[in-house]
Order: C-alpha cells, then sequence, then structure tokens
C-alpha cells in the first residue's frame, strides 16, 4: 500500500484554497497515489501543524497579512527541511524571485492565475524531489551506519525524525519527567472532550 502525500495549501482568501482543492480533486497530482490535502488562511496555523506531522509538499502564497509567503516557507523550511516548497505568486517581480530562491529555498514558483497543468506538474515534481532527497539520506545514513560514522540507533532516530517531525524531541523538567503540554494531550485524542 502505497503511502498518502499531503499537501499543505496556505493562503489567506479561502476561494483561492477552495479553487486549489478543486484542481487537486479533479486531477489527482500522482495517479493511483492516494493524497491528503490541509488547507490553512493562516501561515502562523500552518507552520504550527508542520511540527505536529509530515507534509511533503506545501503550496504556499506570496501576498498574506500574517507573514509572506517567503518567510513562511523559510520558517517550514526550518521545521521539515525535506518537505517539497511552492510559492504561488500574483507577481513576477525579480526580488520576489531572488528571496524565494535564497531565502526560502522554494523548488517552484507558480505565477496566479496559474494553469491545473502547471500546478500539478510543480506539486509532482516536489512530491518526488522529496521521495528522492529521503531515500538519499536514508541510504547515505546506511553508508555511515556501515563505517561506523553514525550508530544504528542514531541512523533510526533521523529516519523516524524524517517520518514524524519532532518525535525524537523531548522536554524535560528539572526534576527530570518528561514535559508533554495540553496540546499535546489534546493531539492524541486523550483530551478531547468526549473523553472528559
Amino acid at each position: 500500500m502505497k503511502k498518502d502525500i499531503r499537501i499543505m495549501l496556505i493562503d489567506d482568501e479561502p476561494h483561492v484554497l477552495s479553487a486549489l482543492q478543486r484542481a487537486l480533486r479533479l486531477h489527482p497530482p500522482i495517479a493511483g497515489r492516494p493524497f491528503v490535502v490541509e488547507t490553512y488562511t493562516s501561515p502562523l496555523r500552518a507552520i504550527e501543524a508542520a511540527h505536529e506531522r509530515t507534509i511533503d509538499v506545501v503550496v504556499c502564497d506570496y501576498r498574506m497579512p500574517e507573514l509572506d509567503g517567503v518567510e513562511t516557507l523559510r520558517r517550514l523550511k526550518d521545521v521539515q527541511p525535506q518537505m517539497g516548497r511552492i510559492l504561488l505568486s500574483g507577481t513576477r517581480e525579480f526580488d520576489t524571485v531572488v528571496d524565494a530562491v535564497n531565502v526560502a529555498e522554494v523548488g517552484r514558483i507558480v505565477i496566479k492565475p496559474w494553469s491545473d497543468s502547471e500546478l500539478l506538474a510543480a506539486i509532482r515534481d516536489a512530491a518526488e524531489t522529496r521521495r528522492l532527497r529521503l531515500e538519499n539520506a536514508e541510504l547515505a545514513d546506511e553508508v555511515r551506519t556501515q563505517r561506523g560514522l553514525l550508530s544504528q540507533q542514531d541512523a533510526e532516530l533521523r529516519r523516524i525524525e524524517s517520518m514524524w517531525p519532532g518525535i525524537t524531541r523531548v522536554e524535560w523538567s528539572d526534576d527530570g519527567s518528561i514535559c508533554i503540554s495540553e496540546a499535546d494531550v489534546l493531539n492524541t485524542g486523550f483530551g478531547s472532550p468526549a473523553m472528559k
């Protein structure tokens, strides 16, 4: 069974998000490969979500009130470096392009109004590039392990972290116990209102 491709869409205009979702629904990015779409009108909420689950590809608008697209993609890159990043922009300004490439390391800039075929090709390319990066990192870790440069435990931790960002990081309190936030409890389902 093939793993779902997780696609994050970020735009402060709900009608743009609806149009992007419709394009994906009508023309799945990779034939025979299931996908899940998450939409956000708030870049800050999208960044929070990226701390909790793996995202394969993000498509982010450039002009938004909370954060611009370049800064949003830069922060997402810090959380999940292997994530495919696509900037959706209504402008062809040179400075925007330079910032997108140099600061956020975007793989593609899609100009509004987009053509569905261009957008889907960009998502497909980003998903494939991410898959190859992860595969290369895994192979490199295998070689490092064989050469004694990396323990098997560290290689496994890196593999797990690439699949579930943040899972290997633990916050300890002064008394040695593990700190668990209210958000962590709610995300497990154990703290949901139905459980109380």
